[in-house]
């Protein structure tokens, strides 16, 4: 039996580079946000009756330059979008006439990557100006600035808040994630970890973070066209003993021959990465009887994916729906499905 990945739908309506993909988490496989250079964000919706994908709205008008990054709160009823206008929005009623409830504003210049928290109380955003804000989200929908982390040295590329603990992590253009951790919820958040190259760590740029469903393995990469996966002892964490480190498991190499924009982790263990070299790659762990050292596998390779670079891959929220989207510079988002041939 070989695994393929095959194309459902193709997605055109940006008309410029889609930068990121993201699936609303209450409506499982059923509703997806992309964010572009064109200044907006589509709202698209799969029909229960013929599964096909239309655009369901278009939030336009209020960011004046590229949307970078778009996140879903965890009910599903908030979108957060954060711009190049140095600006990070909260949109609201999809279904009907979606309203930018909140303008963010603070950053001094183009906000890379927003995150919401697990339990959609705490936002952060990052950009270009080396530091992370993390807003809390008060009654009314109003949002509070309760700290700005100036730890990185150079352009903060994303923030991805823990799975399951309030945990926050940041990737930057000084070739570093860092960790933030407050040790108590209402204490200051402090860096309590640097991954570097003197770590294992990566050797330029990190563009993005994911977590595995458990939340104690993280997968990263990276402008030096490497794959990383890290691990953690997560029980000791939750149990209250204080923060434990991550350290390196992993690193995957020679797949890709161009940066690596994006990684994300699916619910059942597939990391999905997409590339400036046009391809989507799949890995998993290989269940090795090794003790020393954890490895990972390639699953598949999907050459021309796109026609231009991915920005960002996307599994759905879903355990059991194996869909994947991608977003690109060649204007277009595609969904495609991981499905056996006999």
């Amino acid at each position: 039996m070989t695994l393929e990945l095959l194309e459902v739908d193709k997605l055109e309506g940006h008309t410029d580079r889609v930068w990121n993909v993201a699936w609303n988490p209450a409506a499982g496989a059923g509703v997806l946000a992309s964010c572009s250079a064109d200044k907006t964000v589509r709202i698209w919706e799969q029909s229960s009756l013929s599964r096909s994908w239309t655009c369901k709205a278009v939030l336009e008008g209020t960011h004046t330059r590229s949307v970078k990054s778009c996140a879903w709160s965890p009910s599903g009823k908030l979108l957060a979008t954060a711009s190049f206008d140095g600006n990070t929005c909260v949109w609201q009623n999809f279904a009907t006439d979606s309203e930018c409830i909140s303008v963010l504003q603070g950053h001094e210049s183009e906000v890379k990557s927003v995150s919401w928290n697990a339990s959609g109380s705490l936002l952060a955003t990052c950009g270009r100006d080396k530091a992370v804000w993390i807003w809390e989200i008060q009654p009314d929908n109003e949002f509070d600035c309760a700290a700005i982390l100036t730890d990185h040295k150079g352009d903060v590329k994303m923030v991805q808040w823990h799975p399951t603990m309030n945990v926050l992590f940041s990737c930057s253009y000084d070739n570093t994630i860092k960790v933030w951790w407050s040790e108590d919820e209402s204490d200051d958040y402090n860096c309590v970890q640097t991954l570097g190259e003197s770590n294992n760590g990566h050797s330029s740029t990190v563009w993005v973070v994911s977590f595995n469903a458990t939340g104690d393995r993280m997968v990263t990469c990276s402008d030096d066209r490497t794959i990383k996966i890290w691990s953690t002892d997560i029980e000791r964490m939750q149990s209250g003993e204080g923060y434990v480190p991550w350290t390196h498991l992993c690193t995957l190499s020679g797949y890709h021959d161009r940066t690596i924009y994006s990684v994300h982790w699916s619910r059942d263990g597939i990391i999905a990465s997409g590339a400036g070299d046009d391809t989507i790659q799949l890995f998993v762990d290989s269940d090795s009887d090794s003790v020393v050292e954890p490895a990972y596998k390639l699953l598949l390779k999907k050459e021309k994916a796109h026609e231009m670079d991915i920005n960002s891959v996307q599994w759905a929220p879903d355990k059991d729906s194996e869909l994947l989207a991608s977003a690109s510079d060649d204007k277009t988002v595609k969904i495609w499905k991981l499905a056996s041939e006999p």
